[in-house]
């Protein structure tokens, strides 16, 4: 990424942690603007570097970068994101299975990743730092967990097989004309009648993705972040010597 790219990610970076206290908690005096005076410039690669930022922006950077260079894991091989199954989704929604589990204490049946939240397209296998985590999911969504009827629970479901197919943990489905058939949880079939546990961020839950039928459903939230799952779970597996590692198992496919 050029430099100035760089510069203005960091910058922004910076504004929202100094915005939020993260690196400023201690800043209490209060001031209003008495006048305002904008103008857009464009951020391109032929922009010139601007070394008074530089170095007033620095010591923040130098803070940030020794928290988000932070090793926190080991990738055993490469992982991807793939449709209608990959490597690296799967690895997300097994976190968040396993993660939703301990943090509501409770057995979950089933747990999902939307897609589109996965910002990256591969972990190369080698050192996993805290910065890849956020790279991998930068948005703040809350991980929730719903009692869902099977039968809307097969209505989500072939909302994700229109969909082209989403990471999945605790269930399987084979896509035949972007609908989910022989659907299994927990390794049985799909019972319409039966009441889920469905594990989600709160954007899934609120009717992202044209998962509208889930809205009405009430959501049980502990602040619990999908990123500081997927934190938690992989220094879980490096606190135990494992390697962080996922395969594809046929979870998610099209029919032949």
């Amino acid at each position: 990424m050029p430099d100035s790219l760089k510069q203005y990610r960091l910058v922004r970076l910076l504004f929202c942690l100094m915005a939020t206290g993260v690196i400023l908690p201690a800043c209490k005096t209060s001031y209003q603007p008495s006048s305002l005076q904008y103008e857009q410039f464009r951020i391109t690669e032929k922009a010139p570097q601007d070394t008074n930022l530089q170095a007033m922006i620095r010591p923040y950077a130098d803070s940030v970068n020794r928290i988000m260079n932070q090793v926190i894991g080991n990738v055993a091989t490469d992982l991807e994101k793939k449709q209608p199954e990959g490597s690296l989704g799967n690895l997300m929604a097994d976190a968040v299975f396993a993660e939703a589990s301990r943090v509501f204490s409770k057995q979950v049946d089933v747990a999902f990743i939307n897609y589109g939240g996965i910002r990256v397209a591969q972990i190369p296998a080698g050192p996993l730092t805290l910065n890849q985590v956020f790279e991998m999911m930068p948005f703040d969504n809350l991980l929730v967990v719903q009692q869902l009827p099977g039968s809307v629970l097969q209505e989500f479901l072939d909302n994700i097989a229109a969909r082209g197919g989403w990471p999945i943990s605790g269930g399987q489905f084979v896509i035949r004309n972007k609908k989910a058939t022989d659907v299994l949880i927990g390794g049985q079939p799909l019972d319409l009648n039966r009441t889920y546990t469905v594990v989600n961020s709160d954007y899934v839950a609120n009717g992202g993705d044209d998962a509208a039928m889930l809205r009405s459903f009430p959501q049980e939230n502990r602040g619990f972040l999908v990123r500081d799952a997927l934190i938690h779970y992989f220094k879980g597996l490096t606190a135990k010597g494992e390697a962080i590692t996922a395969t594809t198992s046929n979870r998610v496919r099209h029919a032949n």
